[in-house]
């Protein structure tokens, strides 16, 4: 009897493992962009690849074991079936770790994409010259050591990799008169990944939401080709640190499944309303007016 019922179960979980590796397949195949479609690329590290996942449950857990299909282009795949659509959307870590190296704060966008712009890599990362031919719209973010902002010197330093508010703002207005260069491309800017308080203190805290402040009200404006999504203001809900409960855990700031599955279709819900209204119907977090 129990080797009937051991061969049973092998029988169904191959029946399983072959019906997966179809779904697969089909979902890879729904993937690959044809020429007509609209290009999105989302550059991004582990903060960014945590909402790509989402949050998965019973047989979706079993299925991302045998596919690269996650939260993000599963949601454009049903929107293209509801809406007749062609969005195409496909994640890269940027910069990688070798040659550049891990970092994608706002010194090394500026780095790449405005001092060493044009038609050539900088090691071996694409230039927006690059990207902009391929992509219709680009989206990228900061993962949360951007938060670590220190005490301003008086002296701001576009070319410094130091973490201060006034750096950071000489590379933002940098980054934006640039992308302000390629007026056919939408680009898609993530306020920056919040820290849980117990890696952060108050006075830095209160930095980070001040800078994130200046991006929202001063540095983004009305009729260009340069959006937001409020990334932090979803993690901080107001405040000024990573909520515990949309932590991995108190002492992690990468945030946790639940939180990265909620707040997953409102980054699309956020894309594909810039693309078809310029963003006039969902607030900074996505969220439909």
């Amino acid at each position: 009897m129990k080797t009937k019922i051991i061969i049973k179960t092998i029988i169904t979980l191959n029946f399983l493992i072959l019906s997966l590796l179809f779904i697969q397949c089909n979902n890879q195949k729904e993937q690959m962009p044809d020429e007509d479609a609209y290009k999105i690329i989302f550059l991004h590290h582990s903060t960014g690849m945590n909402v790509w996942k989402g949050q998965t449950k019973g047989i979706e857990k079993i299925k991302n074991i045998f596919s690269d299909i996650n939260a993000v282009p599963e949601w454009f795949i049903e929107y293209n079936k509801k809406n007749g659509t062609n969005y195409y959307i496909k994640e890269q870590a940027f910069p990688k770790g070798k040659p550049y190296g891990w970092k994608n704060y706002p010194y090394d966008y500026y780095n790449i994409w405005v001092k060493h712009a044009g038609n050539e890599p900088y090691k071996e990362e694409p230039t927006l010259e690059i990207l902009t031919k391929e992509y219709d719209f680009i989206i990228f973010k900061h993962c949360f050591p951007v938060s670590k902002l220190t005490e301003d010197t008086g002296k701001p330093d576009i070319n410094s990799e130091g973490k201060s508010i006034g750096n950071y703002k000489l590379q933002y207005e940098a980054l934006k008169n640039k992308m302000l260069q390629f007026p056919k491309t939408k680009f898609l800017v993530w306020t920056g990944a919040a820290l849980v308080e117990s890696k952060t203190n108050v006075e830095q805290a209160t930095r980070t939401k001040d800078f994130f402040d200046w991006v929202r009200n001063n540095w983004d404006t009305e009729g260009d080709n340069i959006f937001l999504w409020d990334f932090y203001e979803l993690e901080t809900e107001g405040g000024l640190f990573l909520k515990d409960e949309y932590a991995r855990n108190s002492n992690d700031s990468h945030p946790n499944a639940e939180f990265s599955g909620r707040v997953a279709p409102l980054f699309c819900q956020r894309i594909v309303d810039i693309i078809e209204t310029n963003g006039n119907n969902t607030s900074l977090t996505g969220i439909k007016k």
